[in-house]
Order: C-alpha cells, then sequence, then structure tokens
C-alpha cells in the first residue's frame, strides 16, 4: 500500500487530500472525488458567491421565511445546537462583527463603543429561527447575516472522509490549513500525527499529537492579530461583548469529528482558559489543547501527547 496526496486551494483555505491505496489511477479518482466534493460545498456555503445558499439567506431571510436546501438547514440546525451546548460562545451570526474590524490595518483602532453596541443588536443565534416542517429559516433582525466560516471547513472535511469510505477507503487524510480529518493509519501501519505549532512561529512544531478516527481543529491568531495599547487582540470575536479575544493565542481541539472539533475551537477560544477546559472535560471523546497570551501550554484531560520544545 503507498499514499498518493494532492494539494489545492479552496474555501480559502490550503487543503492537502491523501488516501492509502495501491493503485495510483484509483487513487487519484478519490483525490478528485474529493475536490468536487469540497468545490461542491463551497458554492453552497460561501458568503461570498453570490449565488450560494448563504448569500441568497442573508439577503432574503429577514424580509420573510426562506425555504432553503435541506442540507445547509441541517447544517444550521446543528450549529445551533452547538451554540446551545457552548452557551453562545459558537454563533454563526457574529459576522456583521467581523466587519467592522480590520485586521490589515497596521494603525488599528478599536471601533467606536456606539458602533459595536448597535452591531450587537443585530447578532444571536436565538434570533435565527428555523422550521424543520418546511426548511425555511427567518431572521428576527433586519441586519443579522450567518457565516460558515468557523464550522464548514470542517463540515466538508467530514463529507469528503464520509465519501471515501462509502467508497472502499479504509486509510486517509483530509488537511485543510492544519486542520485534520484523519482515520485508519498510515501505509507501515503506524498512526497518523498532527503537528503542533508555536504560536509565535508556524514552522516550529512544539509537540506531536496522534490521531486515528478523529479530528482536530485550531483556532489560533498565527497570521490575523493587531496589537493595541500593548494589548494582543485575535481575529475571533466575541459574540457577547463584541470584542476580539484577548489572553489566548490558540485552541486545538480533537473530537471525532471535524465539524464539531470546527466549531468547539472557537467556542473554547471565546470561552478562555479555565472555563475552556472545564468545557472540554466534559465532553465524550474530546480533548484540547490551549496556548495562552503568555505562551503556557494547558492540556484537557486525557490526552496523548508527544512534547518536542517549550
Amino acid at each position: 500500500m503507498k499514499s498518493f496526496s494532492l494539494q489545492c486551494k479552496l474555501m480559502g483555505s490550503a487543503f492537502e487530500l491523501r488516501v492509502v491505496n495501491q493503485n495510483k489511477s484509483d487513487a487519484d479518482e478519490l483525490l478528485q472525488l474529493g475536490v468536487q466534493e469540497i468545490k461542491r460545498i463551497e458554492n453552497l456555503l460561501s458568503e461570498f458567491l453570490p449565488n450560494s445558499q448563504t448569500s441568497i439567506i442573508n439577503n432574503k431571510a429577514s424580509l420573510a421565511p426562506l425555504q432553503i436546501d435541506q442540507e445547509c438547514f441541517e447544517l444550521i440546525n446543528r450549529s445551533q445546537r452547538i451554540s446551545i451546548l457552548t452557551r453562545g460562545c459558537f454563533d454563526i451570526s457574529v459576522s456583521p462583527l467581523k466587519k467592522i474590524y480590520s485586521f490589515k490595518n497596521i494603525d488599528f483602532q478599536l471601533p467606536d463603543s456606539l458602533l459595536i453596541q448597535d452591531t450587537l443588536a443585530s447578532i444571536g443565534f436565538q434570533k435565527i429561527e428555523l422550521n424543520s416542517i418546511t426548511n425555511s429559516i427567518f431572521f428576527k433582525t433586519k441586519e443579522m447575516k450567518i457565516s460558515f466560516s468557523a464550522i464548514g471547513k470542517g463540515y466538508a472535511s467530514d463529507q469528503v472522509k464520509k465519501l471515501w469510505m462509502k467508497e472502499g477507503v479504509e486509510s486517509g487524510f483530509i488537511n485543510a490549513s492544519g486542520d485534520l480529518n484523519a482515520f485508519g493509519s498510515r501505509p507501515d501501519g503506524s498512526e497518523w500525527k498532527i503537528g503542533i505549532a508555536h504560536p509565535d512561529n508556524q514552522h516550529k512544531i512544539i509537540l506531536y499529537v496522534p490521531v486515528q478516527n478523529a479530528s482536530v481543529a485550531t483556532s489560533g491568531d498565527y497570521e490575523q492579530y493587531f496589537i493595541h495599547n500593548n494589548i494582543r487582540y485575535s481575529h475571533t470575536i466575541n459574540p457577547f461583548t463584541g470584542l476580539p479575544v484577548t489572553g489566548i493565542k490558540s485552541v486545538s481541539v480533537f473530537s471525532p469529528g471535524a465539524e464539531l472539533s470546527d466549531a468547539l475551537a472557537t467556542a473554547i477560544y471565546v470561552m478562555g482558559v479555565k472555563e475552556g477546559l472545564i468545557f472540554a472535560n466534559q465532553l465524550p471523546d474530546t480533548h484540547c489543547i490551549i496556548i495562552d497570551g503568555s505562551n503556557k501550554i494547558h492540556f484537557s484531560e486525557k490526552l496523548n501527547y508527544e512534547t518536542l520544545s517549550t
């Protein structure tokens, strides 16, 4: 058995798809199947494509109940359940808050407090009304918008894995910009491993974690952060305060599914170190690694890892 891989840029991320197979032509066909599935989901979920289901929802759901694609409806429904589980720390409606910030501005200034408060009035997962009988969605506030940026890659990864396993693939992984969804083992029988990068240097791996039939997603400020009045702010926005998160540089969450890991990484980032660890320790088959603002590493219970350096 050999492993075959393909790299591509989709959903705004660098994807690497890898399958373990005996035949290169079969492997290439499976890899292309994965790429086509990610493209399909991007066309469904992207908020930047004018004809995507997300764009249609954002343009029309505040006017009247809007019947939508069942697949998209089910993802929103699961997102709502994760919002309830995390007490609102994960929320697909935070999109309007992100639009009032510019993380690429060197001379960054926090938005006016009144603008933040006005924007907060338009968000909140409780203001999204779903009707499972008609597969319809309705926004209770006019300025509400949704985004799948904190769950979409994970969903796409799970769907590719599902397709591959249906085709008989026993081992492989989907890597979306460092978020790994792995199953089976390497051709030599060893486990797949994910490297956790140093928060100040993405090219330096500080520890490895074995990943077998599980997924890991990382939410961090490696590339998008700014320092204002000597405080380091992340690009992750707290849906309660409307302010960027401080005090944490990265959160990596391990769980059975990429969609769940993706969403929980954002939620725990918002929760903070203490509450995030308590939360993770209560969930079955779920673990997390948190690196705080001082580069101290915090581990949830029963996590197996190999430390390289700190």
